[in-house]
C-alpha cells in the first residue's frame, strides 16, 4: 500500500494522522505530503533526532531512552503515543 492509498483510507474513514521520527529525519512525513490533499488528514510531524526532544516534546519517559534506549520498540511506540496526543490525531506512526 503506498502512502496515497493510505491518505484515501484516511480520508474514508475521517481519521487524521501524525508521525514521529527519528532515524528517517522526516522522509515518512515527506512521502505522505508529496501526495496532494494530504493536509486534509495528516496534522503534524515531528522529527526528534535528540533524545530531549523525544521526552520533552513526545513524552518519551527518560527512564525508557536510559533502559532500553532511543531505538526499540518501546521508544518508538512512546513517540507514536507522543504525536498522536500532541497532534490530537486519531493515528500516530513513529519510525
Amino acid at each position: 500500500m503506498d502512502a496515497a492509498q493510505v491518505l484515501a483510507l484516511l480520508r474514508e474513514k475521517n481519521l487524521q494522522l501524525a508521525t514521529a521520527e527519528s532515524c528517517t529525519a522526516g522522509l515518512l512525513s515527506a512521502a505522505v505530503t508529496a501526495v496532494p490533499g494530504a493536509s486534509a488528514v495528516f496534522t503534524c510531524g515531528v522529527a526528534a533526532y535528540s533524545n530531549d526532544i523525544k521526552r520533552t516534546v513526545l513524552g518519551v519517559p527518560a527512564a525508557t531512552l536510559d533502559t532500553v534506549g532511543a531505538v526499540s520498540a518501546e521508544t518508538a511506540v512512546a513517540m507514536a503515543d507522543g504525536v498522536r496526543r500532541l497532534a490530537d490525531a486519531a493515528i500516530g506512526v513513529s519510525v
